[in-house]
């Protein structure tokens, strides 16, 4: 009999959708079955609607599914005599794992209903919700292959994980207070109940208590509790970094914060990132959340645990806003087990509430900003990664490692590029090994196999001896041009581009910093056109931290070494002591623990140090921030200011920055208002940026621009740029979903990987 085959690829195992097939056939009077494949979906049906039935499964498919392609054909097959959910028939393929998924509407009614057998389950869950990849042992995604094979079903859930007429029809995490996971508070003695109450006590009571989330642990606190968040601060050494709120639900959202249009859906998606609102002043916040910024990142709860924490059967009067900030040491992956917490967060908490689930693969908070109506990536992780990048006409197996500040890495398996949760920074060994060991589990999980692996062109890179000690072919990518790899793999533009590369630190082809750079690139391919103007980076890993080294020497560079003109210059603008600038001095001219330096990065942190904003930065990023905060507070009372920069100094392109540096010192100097210089600075770079972008498109007839680099998190930087470079005719490709820093970085280099490496050699 005449049969329509449909395979299905994309997120649609674990997200009800073989129900949904079965229902679907049912409504249109079909006989067939389905089945999961492991790396597909495949549906067969028999009937006269075959082809409305098709259109639908597309057009209505259950709201957590990602459809990513379909393959209908038709063939002769015996006749079934009805339809059937058949069992999952493993087979080899490209995979597509669900992440995690925050709990939905249903299970959220279920959870607070005095009448459900689920009532304060904290592990309820159904085929639309619960954890995923942090589960997950391998594909197909059942049961016996994640970690809640640990806990056999009471007869009632089995009833319904096989019944297809129910919404935990093959939910994988499904369980009950019966035969679920157990919460606990560690190395204590309370259990289930007794133990939520007793965190949530602790916390109301103005403690610290380390939470085990869906993909690692938290260190929660009051967020209006000033004395809670200060003494969190000083135990993490986490002086001024803002921390990441959970909120009880939208309308504490709307009451701490400004919520705009669009950013309410984000916000209680089925992703929930943290994401960087807009503070109300006097909002009731603890100071201490987000010192001297106007914004805070903010998350609602996206596990029952958390909504728990708000709302539970017990006397305790919980806060609406908690700090909910990543538990782990500074520089170290996020605790995972009841060990990395005995070892790491000892004097970090006054307590820990755990649970027996496991967690295999770490997942940090996905964190987003809001830029042109819709979220603009800062940290992808929970929520997001795994889901696979499509970039056309590539083939082969690559593993990049990406870079040395906010890991994350990237598989490939052909046109689909998989970056990785975040990792951290490898600065540290604990996360040098969460690498390795999240690179096995993930490689493994999607069943793929590098040929070859990528890396950074850093010879002293933690990331780059991890790629050489893994026995496979290298290939090393320049650092900025994996950045534009990166923008123009996300965008799946395969051209040539002029790329705009502009970041804190990268190493160069000549051996000096880069990272204020204008590229012509194209996946197997660039050229370096222009940069900012060179200057002498002094004092080492120090001079990324504090911001009055690169002003002194940038001064010392302007008076042309003139010492008593510097040590004035210097002195007026409060840069740092005499004996400070002193040993500067020895280090330029004796040419000691100093490099050429073309870092965007680190000419924002002087010009921050210039007008007094900050001259050493407690965390990376720390000056630039508060340069912009001053920036945009300008704009917003102020407007637009005269440009520093004529006509004639813009048509010098990026090599007139130092002359932009120089128009502000002098302005400092005159008094002008900081914050007006720093909007004045941010238009003067971008006027120098897209001034360049024509140069290059008039000697090379290129109309396409890719922004990328750490710099670009500056949303203010970010829109000047992109509307001048539109308004001057271009094409301009910017990130949306992939971090522009680091983060996006093995995104770039495995797309350089993929177009060069000759995978029929090896």
């Amino acid at each position: 009999m005449e049969t329509t085959l449909m395979d299905i690829f994309g997120i649609v195992q674990g997200v009800g959708f073989r129900p949904f097939v079965s229902r679907l056939a049912a409504r249109f009077g079909l006989a067939g079955t389905v089945c999961n494949k492991g790396s597909y979906v495949e549906v067969m049906v028999q009937g006269q609607q075959r082809q409305a039935f098709c259109q639908a499964l597309v057009q209505e498919a259950p709201p957590r599914s990602v459809i990513l392609k379909t393959i209908v054909r038709q063939e002769d097959r015996p006749v079934f005599p009805d339809f059937q959910i058949v069992e999952s028939a493993r087979q080899k393929g490209q995979i597509f794992v669900s992440p995690d998924i925050a709990i939905c509407d249903d299970c959220k009614r279920e959870l607070f209903d005095r009448m459900n057998r689920r009532y304060l389950h904290p592990f309820i869950n159904c085929t639309a919700c619960g954890p995923r990849l942090t589960i997950l042992e391998t594909m197909p995604y059942d049961r016996e292959r994640t970690t809640m094979k640990d806990f056999p079903m009471c007869p009632q859930c089995y009833g319904e994980y096989v019944d297809p007429a129910t919404r935990r029809y093959d939910a994988q995490p499904v369980c009950c207070n019966d035969c679920g996971p157990e919460v606990y508070i560690l190395d204590g003695t309370e259990r289930g109940p007794a133990a939520i109450t007793k965190a949530r006590r602790l916390i109301a009571e103005g403690h610290i208590v380390a939470i085990k989330g869906i993909g690692g642990f938290h260190l929660c606190c009051d967020a209006t509790n000033e004395a809670a968040v200060k003494e969190l601060r000083r135990r993490k050494k986490r002086p001024v970094k803002p921390f990441a709120l959970m909120l009880k639900d939208l309308a504490a959202a709307r009451s701490y914060c400004t919520v705009e249009p669009g950013q309410e859906t984000l916000l209680d998606g089925h992703e929930k990132p943290i994401l960087l609102l807009a503070k109300k002043t006097d909002s009731g916040l603890a100071p201490s959340v987000a010192p001297d910024n106007p914004k805070v990142g903010v998350m609602l709860p996206y596990a029952p645990l958390q909504l728990l924490l708000f709302t539970y059967d017990d006397d305790v009067v919980m806060p609406d806003a908690l700090v909910m900030t990543s538990a782990n040491e500074s520089g170290a992956p996020i605790c995972r087990t009841d060990e990395d917490v005995r070892q790491e967060l000892t004097g970090l908490c006054d307590g820990v509430l755990s649970h027996n689930r496991r967690i295999l693969l770490r997942a940090d908070d996905s964190v987003t900003d809001w830029y042109d109506g819709g979220p603009y990536m800062i940290r992808r992780s929970r929520g997001y990664a795994p889901l696979p990048f499509f970039v056309d006409g590539r083939k082969g197996q690559v593993l990049a490692v990406g870079g040395e500040l906010k890991n994350a890495f990237c598989l490939t398996q052909d046109e689909l590029f998989y970056l990785s949760p975040y990792v951290g920074d490898m600065g540290d060994i604990r996360t040098v090994e969460a690498l390795k060991e999240s690179g096995i589990r993930l490689s493994e999980l999607l069943e793929i196999e590098p040929a070859v692996v990528a890396c950074d062109t850093h010879p002293h890179y933690n990331t780059v001896a991890v790629a050489h000690g893994l026995g496979l072919p290298v290939v090393p990518v320049q650092h900025h041009y994996a950045h534009i790899l990166s923008c123009m793999a996300e965008n799946n533009y395969l051209d040539p581009v002029i790329g705009l590369s502009f970041d804190g630190t990268g190493y160069g082809d000549d051996g000096t910093i880069w990272g204020g750079e204008v590229l012509v690139a194209s996946p197997t391919s660039y050229e370096r056109m222009s940069h900012i103007t060179p200057f002498l980076q002094l004092g080492g890993d120090a001079a990324a931290r504090e911001g009055w080294r690169i002003a002194t020497s940038m001064l010392y560079s302007l008076t042309g070494r003139d010492k008593e003109r510097t040590r004035h210059l210097v002195r007026t603008l409060g840069l740092c002591t005499d004996p400070q600038l002193a040993a500067q001095f020895f280090l330029a001219d004796q040419h000691v623990n100093g490099i050429l330096s073309t870092s965007a990065g680190r000419l924002f942190d002087a010009v921050s140090a210039v007008l007094g904003l900050c001259r050493q930065s407690t965390f990376e990023g720390e000056a630039a921030m508060r340069l912009q905060f001053a920036a945009e507070e300008w704009q917003a009372r102020q407007g637009k200011q005269d440009p520093l920069l004529s006509e004639k100094d813009l048509s010098k392109g990026l090599a007139a920055t130092g002359l932009l540096f120089h128009q502000l010192v002098c302005q400092a100097l005159a008094g002008e208002d900081p914050q007006s210089l720093a909007w004045s600075f941010h238009e003067g770079l971008s006027r120098l940026m897209i001034e360049t972008a024509v140069q290059v498109r008039d000697k090379t007839n290129l109309t396409v621009a890719a922004l990328s680099g750490g710099v670009f998190q500056n949303r203010l930087l970010l829109g000047l740029t992109e509307r001048g470079l539109q308004q001057r005719g271009f094409t301009v490709l910017r990130h949306h979903l992939v971090p522009p820093n680091d983060g996006g970085l093995a995104l770039g280099q495995a797309l350089y990987a993929a177009s060069t490496f000759n995978f029929e050699k090896e």
